[in-house]
């Protein structure tokens, strides 16, 4: 028998099979943050990932209850498992801080973004814009004769595949707005 034949029954693993256990994986998590609707929160927020060095990959507020001055902060992150349950403890120790959900282990969850793109092109390349424009229901809300603006509405993976079918076809200018999100259910 050859010294590098293994026989079923060994401890040994193939190297095909070579991982490091204790490697930690890297997590995308969307947090809805409701705070007090006061000069200074966003900046708290937003001073607690940078000066942790934690990465934001969106970011939207806005305020949702005018009576009670609350704003919602939703924030796209990613990180460990053990950085996201830092990153949620950390923030609910923030004092205008009032809930923190994370809406990627509560159960599933609604995500959409809005995107305008400005698309240059002339011929073929403007024909086959529209084309795929309504095959991503993609709305024109601006046209000359040398570009368009499309509007669009989706899950941020959806914003991403029409962005890449545009870029051949004179994809110049994009905005976007940041994942806005809502647990499904009661």
């Amino acid at each position: 028998m050859s010294p590098l034949h293994i026989s079923q029954g060994s401890s040994k693993h193939s190297a095909y099979e070579l991982r490091d256990p204790y490697a930690e994986v890297i997590e995308s998590h969307t947090l809805a943050v409701i705070v007090d609707n006061e000069p200074g929160v966003l900046a708290r927020v937003i001073g607690l990932f940078s000066g942790r060095g934690y990465n934001i990959e969106s970011l939207t507020v806005a305020e949702t209850d005018h009576k009670g001055h609350r704003s919602r902060i939703t924030i796209v992150t990613t990180g460990t498992p053990q950085v996201i349950d830092q990153i949620k403890a950390q923030l609910g120790r923030i004092v205008p801080v009032h809930e923190v959900h994370d809406l990627t282990v509560e159960g599933s969850a609604v995500e959409r973004e809005l995107a305008l793109l400005k698309v240059s092109g002339k011929g073929d390349a403007r024909i086959e814009a529209l084309r795929l424009a309504e095959i991503f229901r993609a709305n024109v809300v601006d046209s000359t004769l040398e570009s368009f603006v499309f509007e669009m509405t989706g899950a941020p993976s959806k914003i991403d595949a029409f962005a890449e079918l545009m870029r051949p076809l004179g994809l110049s200018e994009i905005a976007r707005t940041g994942v806005a999100a809502l647990a499904r259910g009661a």
